[in-house]
């Protein structure tokens, strides 16, 4: 629900904040009240919302983005991040060129957040960031579904990454564990270590670059920056797709992997086919695989899909 009446006449200086409480944690607005006394103490004019959910947080990003601001900041996590770029991109093309985003870290994955240098723990700092107010033109990827008869076709945005398959399973079900574990690192682990028991490859077929991929497929990623570790030398701004293509694991090369994605060197192990793109991917059948965006399960999502990238198209606050 609104905390204050928003009015038509904003002044370029007020944040538009939308504060999105972790899932599944205690005493979780012990964290925005700090955060709260630190925007006091440092004079930031803003008004806030506060989600009632991730999906709620599209509209209310749209809501502000159409009343005016000029500087929008979640408290969030990526997929709130994610749902808020969307809402943004909805309001029009006055919008997103008036609009900067920022974040301050407060969900269970803070990707996007963790790859420009934000800490989870020193929001403080952040909050200095933002008030500098640093810019820097990030690059959008999209996923465009083919349109159906009569209708426009459906696109969504992304900051970080596209994953389909295994690590969107993980996404999915991490969101059901979260009822168990109070921790992200443990609801994390413990969703990998659930779906080591499930039927794990699906056969998909895309096509990157020049290579036509039709075989059984476990996950791939699609990074415009690091990709929870899948696309580590994506950057976000030079207009370019990372892909990493994972399949046909053994057991033990599923563990082996999943210890070199935490050591950072999951394109080394010999199931990775890595790529780089400016062009198009065309995703013609996933397999009925999961498809995730930015951590943000798409449960719309269908085939066929084509994904590519809008290069420096939104201005995002960075460290100073």
């Amino acid at each position: 629900m609104w905390r204050k009446t928003i009015t038509m006449a904003i002044e370029d200086s007020r944040w538009g904040i939308i504060y999105c409480p972790k899932e599944g944690i205690r005493r979780t607005h012990k964290h925005w009240e700090a955060i709260r006394d630190y925007l006091q103490e440092k004079q930031v004019a803003y008004d806030f919302v506060q989600s009632e959910g991730v999906d709620s947080v599209e509209r209310l990003a749209g809501m502000l983005a159409s009343n005016g601001y000029s500087t929008l900041v979640i408290v969030g996590g990526d997929a709130a991040l994610n749902r808020a770029l969307n809402g943004v991109l909805s309001a029009g093309e006055e919008a997103r060129r008036r609009i900067a985003v920022g974040v301050i870290p407060n969900g269970w994955a803070n990707d996007f957040a963790h790859f420009w240098g934000f800490d989870d723990d020193d929001y403080k700092q952040t909050i200095d960031w933002l008030v500098n107010r640093r810019l820097r033109k990030v690059d959008v990827g999209y996923c465009r579904l083919q349109a159906e008869e009569g209708k426009e076709p459906v696109v969504r945005y992304f900051l970080n990454c596209v994953n389909v398959g295994l690590v969107a399973d993980i996404m999915n079900l991490r969101r059901a564990t979260r009822r168990f574990w109070h921790t992200s690192s443990l609801s994390f682990f413990s969703s990998a270590f659930l779906l080591l028991f499930h039927r794990m490859e699906s056969k998909m077929h895309l096509k990157v670059n020049m290579d036509d991929i039709n075989r059984r497929i476990m996950t791939v990623c699609i990074g415009s920056a690091r990709g929870y570790g899948q696309t580590p030398g994506a950057v976000p701004y030079n207009g370019m797709l990372d892909v990493s293509v994972v399949s046909h694991p053994q057991m033990t090369q599923l563990l082996e992997g999943l210890w070199m994605l935490i050591g950072g060197r999951f394109l080394n192990h010999k199931n990775v086919k890595a790529y780089r793109t400016r062009g198009k991917i065309q995703f013609f059948d996933n397999g009925k695989a999961r498809v995730s965006l930015d951590g943000c399960v798409w449960r719309e999502a269908r085939m066929p899909m084509e994904i590519g990238i809008r290069q420096e198209w939104i201005d995002f606050i960075i460290p100073s």
